[in-house]
């Protein structure tokens, strides 16, 4: 089994965010709810995959040769899994509550390699 970082990526001014920003609150309300629900039924499905459940993300810093600066935050989540492949890795989210509930525009899934040694 090989281990593989999915990183939730969710930015405010996608058109998943803006549809979101289009919903009563009610209706977001309502998708919060079944979304969590989802959420935890996705989390129970996978548990035995799960190496470490990460976290979300706060707010983002590049540094570069420019210095550091602010720049929008793209990814909202992280967690890390095992599995056979990358392709078993990336089914695993088909159809994740952060994109097919909530305003989250994907899941970028990939393998954690080895570090070089030498």
């Amino acid at each position: 089994m090989k281990n593989f970082l999915a990183i939730f990526t969710c930015a405010e001014n996608s058109k998943a965010h803006e549809a979101w920003k289009t919903l009563s609150p009610e209706e977001q309300a309502d998708r919060m709810e079944k979304g969590t629900v989802a959420r935890e039924q996705w989390a129970v499905r996978y548990k035995s995959a799960v190496v470490y459940e990460g976290g979300p993300l706060g707010n983002t810093k590049l540094v570069d040769t420019q210095g550091v600066q602010d720049i929008p935050a793209l990814q909202g989540n992280f967690i890390v899994v095992k599995a056979e492949s990358l392709e078993k890795a990336a089914q695993m989210f088909l159809d994740h509550p952060h994109f097919a509930i909530f305003p989250g525009d994907g899941v970028q899934v990939m393998e954690i390699l080895d570090a070089p040694r030498g």
